[in-house]
């Protein structure tokens, strides 16, 4: 493992100007600048395309406007699957930041649309301060909802059976408890969850972690105070060793008696704050008796795969793809 990440200066200048961004719009009484955000975000805004574009074709669809609940679907023009399996993604930003339309996750869902050989659907969830825990998870677990009840919103081909979550960052932690929540539901006819993929997911609590301290002055993107700030804009009148924070920690909830939690992929990058707690995930997994497989990039930063000039975001997808196929429900 390299002593600190090698990117080219063009990815570190975008992780510069987000961490800037970020570091300048994070009030101290706890708001969120979102003037200051939407100003800059407004040029990196993409609408969706019934023209293909890169062989990929979009739509945006609602599913409560008085919440502004929406997400964008990604349909490939070409595929060799008969029937395409649905990947339902939940967008990364700390709970605080970012949405589905954003440019950076528009390409990337394009590329898993693509190279994946799926229909991808980007959620684009509730924001805190304003929104505070569980309006994250509610929205996650609505729109698995609105999927098994509307059979008119995905194209024929779509094979609902085969659906598969995966979530980045704080999308990652959105889709964990999502999926938990689905398998305590009795409530869905069509729609069945056959895998999680949780990339580099947002976990926390109230240690501070080896990687927490090492990584202090080297992660392009994350640090404790930052992260902090952000668990206490989801959960102000809690500690982080909050289920929702914490999620294998004193206070997680015991999955091992849900027989039917799909089996799980854990991507971990090796120069991320986060990954201590994103490994004790993966563990608590395991000691869980659930299937899981652990994915780890020992050179990578948090947040690499949506950089298509990084050759590992290529290999991850490539590895997405494979699990995808290795778990299709073929009845």
């Amino acid at each position: 493992m390299e002593k600190k990440p090698r990117l080219r200066a063009v990815t570190r200048v975008s992780y510069f100007v987000c961490r800037t961004i970020a570091t300048a719009a994070c009030r101290r009484d706890g708001t969120v600048n979102r003037g200051l955000i939407h100003f800059f975000a407004s040029c990196m805004i993409t609408p969706p395309s019934a023209t293909p574009r890169k062989g990929v074709r979009t739509a945006d669809f609602t599913v409560d406007a008085t919440r502004k609940l929406w997400f964008r679907i990604f349909v490939p023009t070409a595929s060799d699957r008969e029937h395409l399996p649905v990947l339902v993604f939940f967008h990364g930003g700390g709970f605080v930041y970012l949405s589905a339309d954003l440019k950076h996750y528009d390409r990337v869902c394009r590329r898993f649309a693509r190279k994946i050989s799926a229909i991808v659907v980007s959620v684009n969830y509730r924001l805190a301060p304003e929104n505070r825990y569980p309006a994250q998870y509610d929205d996650g677990f609505d729109v698995l909802k609105f999927l098994d009840e509307r059979s008119d919103i995905l194209p024929e081909n779509a094979d609902i059976g085969n659906c598969f979550v995966a979530g980045d960052s704080a999308g990652g932690n959105v889709g964990h408890h999502v999926v938990k929540r689905f398998c305590e539901s009795s409530g869905f006819s069509r729609l069945q969850i056959q895998g999680l993929i949780a990339i580099q997911p947002f976990f926390g609590g109230q240690e501070r972690t080896k990687s927490e301290i090492e990584l202090a002055k080297v992660d392009v993107l994350v640090s404790m105070e930052k992260a902090d700030w952000m668990w206490r804009a989801l959960l102000p009148d809690s500690d982080r060793d909050h289920e929702s924070i914490n999620v294998s920690g004193p206070r997680a909830a015991d999955i091992s008696r849900l027989s039917n939690f799909p089996p799980t992929v854990v991507v971990i990058g090796g120069f991320d704050t986060l990954k201590d707690w994103q490994r004790r995930y993966y563990e608590w997994l395991k000691d869980s008796g659930k299937e899981v497989h652990l994915l780890e990039y020992p050179n990578m930063v948090h947040a690499f795969y949506v950089f298509p000039e990084i050759v590992e975001s290529s290999q991850l997808i490539k590895e997405m793809k494979d699990f995808i196929d290795q778990h299709i429900s073929k009845v």
